[in-house]
């Protein structure tokens, strides 16, 4: 099954690559204004540093969204950077609804999981170009 995965993407999926740099940039977009209302909101300590890591890990997996989805040919790099959108959607989403609706934050330990495994998978699908 492996040999099946790091094979290089079919053309339908080649064509889908760009979303990754879509969402990236605009994941990063979002984050700045985040990370800005967190540090003038005027929010208590908790608050304030959920939403700061939130926005911290948005920004930093935006940018590589945004940087690595045109270079993602192989199957496992592809299913990588879709683990690391997903991942940061649950890690980042929990922790901003944690500060701002006070919900609980069981989503983060899920995206934060998600955001690892994508890291593992994009280095074995780049391991051999």
């Amino acid at each position: 099954m492996l040999a099946v995965l790091r094979g290089n993407l079919p053309e339908n999926w080649m064509r889908q690559r760009f979303w990754f740099g879509v969402f990236g940039s605009l994941l990063a977009a979002i984050c700045i204004g985040l990370s800005a209302y967190a540090a003038h909101a005027g929010l208590a300590e908790q608050p304030r540093h959920w939403l700061q890591q939130a926005a911290w890990f948005g920004f930093a997996h935006g940018v590589a969204l945004a940087a690595l989805g045109p270079m993602a040919v192989r199957r496992l790099a592809f299913i990588g950077l879709a683990c690391l959108a997903l991942g940061v959607l649950l890690f980042s989403g929990s922790l901003t609804l944690a500060a701002l609706a006070g919900l609980p934050t069981r989503a983060a330990p899920w995206g934060g999981t998600l955001m690892m495994l994508g890291w593992l998978l994009h280095a074995l699908g780049q391991w051999r170009k």
